[in-house]
């Protein structure tokens, strides 16, 4: 049975933090910076406010879809393309974030 040091704890708590930056400077920052854009630039083209006030007030799902498809598909050619690759940005944000999640969180010692 070993005792974990305080220097040993150190370490590998700088190890984790060191990983944690890698991963999110690479993908996970790509992914955002993509996904800020996107929305700045829907924004740009879209007013976003008056889709926002056209929207169906129920809470009927059916209802909101079909708005939703109908808005996208009845837009010009570059917001879809934005829309798109702000969606694509989104689940690759989310793809980082569980990938590096487990790497955060502390290990468990004990089994259940």
């Amino acid at each position: 049975m070993t005792i974990d040091s305080s220097i040993q704890k150190t370490v590998m708590r700088r190890v984790k933090t060191i990983h944690a930056l890698r991963a999110a400077s690479g993908g996970a920052g790509v992914s955002v910076l993509v996904l800020i854009a996107s929305l700045y630039l829907i924004g740009r083209e879209v007013w976003v406010a008056r889709v926002l006030q056209n929207m169906p007030s129920s809470a009927h799902i059916g209802e909101n879809l079909r708005f939703i498809a109908g808005a996208f598909a009845h837009t010009e050619f570059a917001v879809q393309a934005l829309t798109l690759l702000c969606a694509a940005a989104f689940l690759w944000l989310l793809r980082e974030i569980a990938r590096v999640l487990p790497t955060l969180l502390p290990a468990s010692r004990g089994s259940f």
